[in-house]
């Protein structure tokens, strides 16, 4: 019973009386819990004793001696965040050098590089910061051309954080990144207008590289047509002296069956030309007038027997 009795009472006292002995040892200055990202400025008697910023437990008499105890009692504990933090500005009103109008928007990254700075120098760092880089900005856009405000906004982003960056470190802040993310136009009438020039200009250029491109589709199409002409004309040119070659040394090797060819040559021009013709007996003979009727008709020769041409035709 004793024994669990002790138990007990160990438990309770590990319970309640720790975090009560932990938090009074914390409030004497006996000990201090630095996070990540934080800086703990340490001030007695109206004057900056130290900075701890390395993250973990620290014990505040390593760094600045028994003075550390007296920092409860005549003395104040600031913290400090560290971290680094993005801010935007919207619609900060500049006027171009046409006297348009417009809205800026500005992002830039800031970070707390000097707590003791941070603290004392300026009572609202925040603030000042913030309407330096909003000042800065009007600065250095107002009465610029459109197109450079529109186009250069790499080159004027780091002019207005050249600008801010020693201000910002006498209060203690480190700037970051700064950057121009958005110009826009405050007037709607002037944004309908710029709209629709912008509409007329992109039609203009799309008609005018449709018309280019059906040039450019008829300019290859005449120069085809040209070569393949040129190559027909070629072909038609060489094919009467190799159907003569041909005719020749079949003319050299058979009469008979260069006669034949001639006849087939014949037909197929009969054909190719839709003309009317009539079959007639071998025996038979064929009349023609022209003008004044013959006495004798003319004969068909043997060799071409068998077919006549209409007299209406002829």
């Amino acid at each position: 019973m004793e024994f669990f009795a002790l138990s007990g009472m160990s438990f309770l006292f590990g319970l309640f009386f720790i975090p009560v002995l932990l938090g009074l040892a914390r409030s004497f200055g006996l000990y201090a819990v630095v996070k990540e990202r934080e800086a703990q400025v340490f001030t007695l008697f109206g004057k900056v004793l130290g900075v701890i910023d390395e993250p973990g437990l620290r014990f505040p008499m390593g760094y600045f001696g028994i003075k550390a105890l007296l920092v409860p009692f005549f003395g104040k504990r600031y913290l400090v965040n560290t971290m680094l933090r993005q801010y935007y500005l919207r619609d900060q009103m500049v006027n171009s050098e046409e006297g348009t109008p417009m809205g800026v928007g500005i992002w830039y990254e800031k970070q707390v590089s000097d707590p003791v700075a941070y603290l004392f120098i300026n009572s609202n760092p925040e603030g000042s910061l913030q309407a330096n880089v909003a000042s800065s900005t009007i600065s250095t856009l107002s009465n610029l051309e459109m197109d450079k405000m529109l186009e250069d906004r790499h080159q004027l982003s780091r002019k207005v954080r050249a600008t801010v960056s020693p201000l910002s470190e006498k209060w203690g802040y480190k700037l970051g990144s700064v950057y121009i993310r958005k110009v826009a136009f405050t007037d709607r009438q002037m944004v309908d207008n710029i709209t629709e020039k912008v509409v007329k200009r992109l039609v203009q250029v799309t008609s005018a590289m449709k018309q280019d491109g059906e040039n450019r589709v008829g300019l290859i199409k005449s120069q085809t047509a040209y070569k393949v002409s040129q190559k027909m004309a070629e072909a038609a040119a060489t094919r009467p002296a190799v159907v003569g070659e041909a005719l020749n040394a079949i003319a050299q090797q058979d009469s008979e069956v260069l006669d034949a060819v001639l006849d087939v040559m014949e037909t197929e021009q009969l054909i190719a030309s839709h003309a009317e013709i009539s079959l007639i007996p071998d025996q038979a003979q064929v009349f023609v007038s022209l003008g004044e009727p013959s006495q004798d008709p003319p004969r068909i020769p043997s060799s071409r027997r068998g077919l006549a041409l209409d007299p209406r035709a002829v």
